[in-house]
């Protein structure tokens, strides 16, 4: 049995649910998103008390390994619908700045020249300080993703730990060369 799978998703009161077939259509006060569940493998039932369940019609290894990814990607859209889902960056290294102009995050990382990253129109982009970036949005995959992205530009070196990282991440730093 999937241990996760078990457990029934509360839907919050801002959030609405319709079920058409295999389609699951989720939408709230921050965004809307539609989830494909395969209807020939799971059951999904809306209880009275604002839940929804999800079971496999046949349990075998097949279906419990899906069981409990599928009623992670259920849960985290009605989060993303509610609440959303936050990123925090934070540059750190001797001129390193970043700014919105346009549609675009200018970045300055140590580079001969600024590098412009588009936006997508689904997640927020907020340069809160010069070297504090904060991504959200109601996709959690999509925000992880940008922000991986924007990682990958300029990752933490392990001498000084100049770069891009996540706020609260720890950087395994080495030592320099001795004499």
């Amino acid at each position: 049995m999937s241990k996760i799978g078990k457990i029934n998703i509360s839907i919050p009161e801002k959030v609405k649910i319709a079920i058409n077939g295999s389609l699951v259509n989720i939408e709230g006060p921050i965004g809307k998103k539609s989830l494909k569940i395969d209807s020939d493998i799971f059951d999904l039932k809306l209880s009275d008390k604002n839940e929804i369940s999800i079971k496999p019609k046949q349990i075998n290894k097949d279906t419990k390994r899906l069981w409990g990814m599928n009623r992670s990607l259920l849960n985290n859209a009605i989060l993303g619908a509610s609440k959303g889902y936050e990123k925090n960056l934070e540059l750190s290294g001797v001129g390193y700045r970043a700014s919105i102009k346009d549609k675009k995050l200018n970045l300055q990382l140590g580079f001969s020249h600024d590098i412009n990253f588009d936006i997508p129109d689904e997640v927020k982009i907020i340069v809160e300080k010069q070297t504090l970036i904060k991504i959200s949005g109601f996709d959690k995959q999509q925000v992880g993703e940008i922000a991986a992205k924007v990682k990958s530009i300029r990752p933490p070196e392990p001498y000084k730990g100049k770069g891009i990282k996540e706020k609260g991440q720890y950087i395994l730093r080495k030592e320099g060369k001795k004499k």
